[in-house]
Parts: C-alpha cells; sequence; structure tokens
C-alpha cells in the first residue's frame, strides 16, 4: 500500500511517498481503508520536529491525527465489516490503518465519507473549547479569533446554536462561509483592530490563532469583568485585576462526543465544510501551501 512517511524532522521536503506493508490488525483492532486524512496545523509541528520534546514521535512515521474510511477487517465488535467509521488514531496518511476499534465512532450517512475526515480534531477541539472550558448562554456575547479556519467553523455553529451572539474575525475569502455559519458579526482581521471594530466588551473570547504576547494583552482589554478566555494555542495570562478567567487546553479524543457531534451532522444542525481536497500523494505541497499561508478552511488528503 501507499504511505505518506517522515523519515527525519525537517522542511515539507523530508515527507516521503512511498510504498509500506499494509497493517496487521492486533486483537482489538480493525483494518480501515482510509477514504481521507484531515491536514492540522500540527502536523507540520510533528513533522518539523517541534512537538518532539512533548511527543516522541519513532521515525520513520505516518502523519496525519484524524481519519475517515471503511472497516474492511479485524476484531469487529461494535462495527461491522463494511461500517463507515471516523475518529483520531494518528498515522491517518495512508491507505490503510489498523486501529483500536474502540477509537472509533460512527461517520455521518448524510455528507460524504471524505468530508467525515474534517469532524473529529476540529469539532472536538470547538466543542470542548466552548462546552468544558466556558460557558455559554443564550445572548452572551462570543468572540470567535480565527473563525474561518477548520475549528472556528465548527465553534460558530455550536455557540450560534447555543443561542450566543457570536462575533467572528475572518478575512475576506472566509466571510461568506462564516456568515453562512451562523456569525452575526464579522470583523475584517486584515482591514481594522479588535479594539475598533467591537462596540462592547465580549463575556467570551475563543483564540484560535498564534499571537505574540503583546497581542494577547490587548486581547484581554476586550473581555468584561467576570468573563473568559479559552485559547487552544497560546496561553492567556491576565492581570491581576482584571477579571477574567483564561483557560489553555490540548484536545482530547472523546468517542461519545465524536458521536454527538455526527448527531448532529446528520439532523442537519452542524455542516462540515472542506475547502479543498488534495491527493496523499502531495501531502508534501499541502504542508508548503499551509506555511506560506495559502490554506483556507479545512483541507483533507485522499488516498
Amino acid at each position: 500500500m501507499k504511505a505518506a512517511r517522515v523519515h527525519e524532522y525537517g522542511s515539507p521536503d523530508v515527507i516521503r511517498y512511498e510504498d509500506v506493508p499494509r497493517p496487521v490488525p492486533r486483537p482489538g483492532e480493525v483494518l480501515v481503508r482510509v477514504a481521507a486524512a484531515s491536514y492540522n496545523p500540527s502536523d507540520a509541528g510533528f513533522r518539523a520536529g517541534l512537538m518532539a520534546s512533548v511527543i516522541r514521535m519513532e521515525l520513520p512515521f505516518v502523519p496525519g491525527i484524524d481519519l475517515s474510511g471503511t472497516i474492511v477487517a479485524g476484531d469487529t465488535r461494535r462495527f461491522p465489516v463494511g461500517g463507515r467509521v471516523m475518529g483520531l488514531p494518528g498515522g491517518a496518511s495512508a491507505e490503510y490503518v489498523a486501529v483500536p476499534e474502540r477509537s472509533l465512532a460512527k461517520a455521518p450517512a448524510s455528507i460524504p465519507l471524505t468530508h467525515a475526515a474534517a469532524i473529529p480534531v476540529a469539532a472536538l477541539t470547538a466543542w470542548q473549547a466552548l462546552f468544558e472550558h466556558a460557558h455559554l448562554a443564550e445572548g452572551r456575547r462570543v468572540l470567535v479569533n480565527g473563525a474561518g479556519g477548520g475549528v472556528g467553523s465548527f465553534a460558530v455553529q455550536l455557540a450560534a446554536r447555543e443561542g450566543a451572539h457570536v462575533i467572528a474575525t475572518a478575512g475576506p475569502r472566509s466571510a461568506e462561509a462564516v456568515r453562512r455559519h451562523g456569525a452575526h458579526e464579522i470583523i475584517d482581521y486584515t482591514a481594522t483592530s479588535l479594539a475598533e471594530a467591537l462596540d462592547a466588551p465580549v463575556d467570551v473570547l475563543l483564540n484560535l490563532v498564534p499571537i505574540p504576547p503583546e497581542a494577547a494583552r490587548d486581547l484581554v482589554r476586550l473581555v468584561r469583568p467576570g468573563g473568559e478566555i479559552v485559547s487552544i494555542t497560546a496561553p492567556f495570562d491576565p492581570p491581576p485585576g482584571a477579571g477574567v478567567t483564561a483557560a489553555h487546553f490540548v484536545t482530547r479524543d472523546d468517542v461519545d462526543q465524536l458521536t454527538a457531534i455526527a448527531a448532529l451532522v446528520d439532523d442537519g444542525a452542524l455542516r462540515v465544510h472542506v475547502t479543498a481536497a488534495h491527493p496523499l500523494s502531495a501531502l508534501a505541497h499541502v504542508h508548503r501551501e499551509s506555511e506560506a499561508g495559502r490554506l483556507h478552511g479545512k483541507v483533507v488528503v485522499v488516498p
């Protein structure tokens, strides 16, 4: 079978598209024929070795965290052979993966299976940020900083669904999609500052973009006393007396939450927006485009 593998840390050029043995599932595992793998910004960090001090990857490794696909063999107890599944087991950039069956959730039936690969990491991140680390309620003002990305698209929809007043930052190429996802206000970060665009403080700030410390301090001032900041990138450190709480977290795998998200997709309450699909053989190109700032939204790669 074909897979993309990283043999040494470095630039996108270290990604090789090559023949590797098809994995054999062990007890408790199933063999999944991959329909698509999702690209996440963290993939570039793993490839470059920036995450090596936190998570040691044995070289060579297959990049990619989340995937969708079809079960073709293995220790099937929860799903039948032929079942459509999704999850974030890692090693996703290959034609086949062997993964624990317990790590998988049923993929939504209402969307193409390739699009389901865009759900696990992005949707779980948005879900946990809003429902575990923030307090949503009808009418609360929620600022989603970085709404044009994969996590942002789900965060806008989930917050709006809870009745929050959603203010989203997005560039011109993402603004219309963000509006369709339910944002009540859109701030074009390429044309104005958040401080100038906001007419009142917000209750919740969800930060999804890497920002330097000085920019983080500026954002704290936009949150009312008693408000909350949740960040998936750099942690925030509100000054004493600001009356603002801050949380920084790393997304965890949660099959129950992923199952609930799939049900929302099938009910039409949550849309999956895939902006581009590339062949798996072009994964190095996807990494280059990302590092050059030319990717937007959620991108999948297809074996």
